[in-house]
């Protein structure tokens, strides 16, 4: 038995200060769930507007255009038809746009994060353990802050995915520009680039290939919270999924976490191809460099 005298608890300090948050600042947090929420519906609105063929098409054109594989490319674009033949094609467009949403609004802050990192030491030295700390918390805790602040429904399901899915996006930036060799930048610089020219037109397009792969990895791991947010009002093939283990039904919950599966292996076999066929085309950039200070 633990002493009693050594115990203590916070939980009314926690929920006193969310009530002054919610009171404080409700203007700010309306304003952010009728933009996410707006976001959400436009994109799976596109999403159910583009007949199933057409998605087929897209997945072949890509890969095959990526990996010249013809087998495979066909393969992988004629798996979706699973997700049809089980009816369950308007779930599978409507967590889609959940991981959409998180995965767009995950770059516009990852991306910029992961350049700061790499240029600035002293913010790269604070962000590093808040990273290590998000990617090795259970998926379950990202919902406390979402429902906290936002309640149960699709908004807070976008939030905690994409909290979740933030890190990879962040950590691979940093790592990409941080690794771009020290004697093309000397080059770049030598030939009169500015400091932004510099990030632009050089160590951003040779860190491509890593920030890729960020993309890809956060797109992974928002898929993955599509079952996780589903408790929390998101909805689609996560809330079948919930609900055949919550009724024991075997059979219905296997075909929604197979649907699950194939979106999965789709969406990283396109972005990881993407990915791979991205080669830093480093003669290109120099000779841009060279252009822009003899001749602008």
């Amino acid at each position: 038995m633990f002493p009693e005298h050594f115990t203590f608890h916070v939980a009314e300090q926690v929920n006193n200060f969310v009530d002054w948050l919610l009171n404080s600042y409700a203007p700010v947090f309306d304003a952010i769930s009728t933009g996410i929420l707006t976001m959400l519906l436009r994109i799976n609105e596109i999403l159910l507007m583009v007949p199933w063929w057409l998605y087929m098409i897209i997945v072949f054109v890509v890969l095959f255009t990526t990996t010249k594989k013809l087998i495979a490319s066909l393969t992988l674009a004629i798996l979706p038809l699973l997700i049809g033949a089980f009816e369950l094609w308007a779930l599978a467009m409507e967590s889609l746009a959940v991981v959409l949403t998180a995965v767009i609004i995950s770059l516009l802050i990852g991306i910029p994060m992961g350049i700061l990192m790499a240029e600035i030491n002293s913010f790269a030295v604070v962000i590093r353990p808040i990273l290590d700390g998000m990617q090795t918390m259970p998926s379950f805790v990202y919902l406390i802050p979402a429902m906290m602040l936002f309640g149960l429904g699709k908004v807070p399901a976008v939030l905690a995915t994409l909290i979740y899915s933030l890190p990879p996006v962040i950590r691979l930036t940093n790592m990409g520009l941080r690794h771009v060799p020290k004697n093309i930048e000397e080059a770049a610089l030598a030939y009169g680039a500015t400091k932004w020219q510099l990030l632009k037109e050089v160590r951003i397009p040779l860190a491509m290939p890593s920030i890729l792969t960020g993309v890809n990895q956060t797109t992974m791991m928002a898929l993955a919270m599509v079952v996780v947010a589903s408790m929390i009002g998101a909805r689609g093939l996560g809330q079948e999924v919930l609900l055949s283990i919550n009724r024991i039904d075997i059979g219905r919950g296997f075909e929604a976490g197979l649907s699950v599966v194939v979106m999965a292996i789709v969406i990283d076999r396109v972005t990881q191809s993407i990915a791979k066929k991205w080669e830093p085309p480093q003669v290109r950039i120099i000779g841009k460099l060279l252009f822009k200070s003899f001749f602008l």
